[in-house]
């Protein structure tokens, strides 16, 4: 028996529910191991299979989904008579209601959303494409380590024509601020804070705001998608603005710049892992 191993295949972007924190943006990166026999090529599995057939498995399946724990008592998962998805669901933070079509969750038969309940999920997808000389898949998902501040932010961008479109998904992201070319590490963490397990409103996609509640929804090429959730757990980008990280990059350095004194402004936003924008003012 023979272990092929693949580290940062690739990297799972989502949101998921939490009766604690309500809805929270995440990125888990994803090795994975395949304990087998060789095959006729004197390999368990070729690495271009892997990339081609085990990594769009889980890029098509829950990356870029809302992942809802199934068997957590104060949820309501209902299909809806057009074929959506609708999910009602308590927290310490408030009630959250997403309705969607239903390619954009992953509906989890667990209490909640761990690591290890969705590795649980994933091996029976991936056991089912993998050749027979296959014994074993080992999946392990684990964060990027950070050396600073981070957020988890949820967002929705209507215009995209890939998964991005869903209303309800997110990142683990890290920030970069410099002023006149220093790490400013206290304003770094600040907006961190500010964007703690937030989600980043554009204007456009408010329906209905009471001043407690905020009511999302908009039609993207995969259907109608609606939100509502705690007016207290979202960060309103502008009035057009799409929540992309060229948006937030900007805007943080719009906002920082308004208040540095004439210093020279650089974002690094990311967007999840290894990926982000840039922007600088002046």
């Amino acid at each position: 028996m023979t272990t092929l191993f693949v580290e940062q295949l690739t990297v799972i972007d989502f949101s998921y529910l939490c009766p604690v924190r309500g809805l929270v943006g995440e990125s888990w990166i994803v090795d994975l191991e395949l304990d087998g026999a060789l095959d006729e090529q004197s390999m368990v599995l070729d690495f271009g299979a892997v990339k081609k057939q085990l990594k769009r498995a889980i890029d098509d399946g829950p990356d870029h989904t809302l992942i809802v724990p199934l068997h957590y008592p104060a949820q309501q998962t209902t299909m809806l008579d057009d074929g959506r998805v609708r999910t009602l669901f308590m927290s310490q933070v408030g009630s959250i209601e997403h309705i969607a079509p239903a390619a954009a969750l992953t509906l989890l038969d667990a209490p909640a959303v761990t690591p290890e309940a969705l590795v649980a999920h994933l091996i029976p997808q991936l056991a089912a494409i993998v050749p027979a000389n296959v014994a074993r898949i080992g999946i392990t998902l684990r964060h990027e380590r950070i050396e600073g501040a981070s957020y988890h932010y949820t967002h929705g961008l209507q215009k995209h024509q890939g998964n991005c479109q869903r209303i309800a998904h997110g990142h683990r992201s890290r920030i970069a601020i410099l002023l006149d070319g220093q790490r400013d590490a206290a304003l770094e963490t600040r907006w961190a804070e500010t964007f703690r397990d937030i989600y980043l409103v554009t204007g456009d996609h408010v329906v209905a705001d009471d001043g407690e509640r905020l009511s999302l929804a908009y039609t993207a090429p995969e259907g109608r998608f609606e939100l509502s959730l705690p007016k207290a757990r979202s960060y309103l980008l502008g009035s057009n603005t799409d929540s992309t990280v060229e948006e937030i990059s900007e805007h943080l350095a719009s906002q920082i710049a308004a208040q540095s004194n004439g210093q020279a402004v650089e974002v690094r936003a990311y967007e999840g892992v290894m990926k982000g924008a840039l922007a600088r003012r002046p």
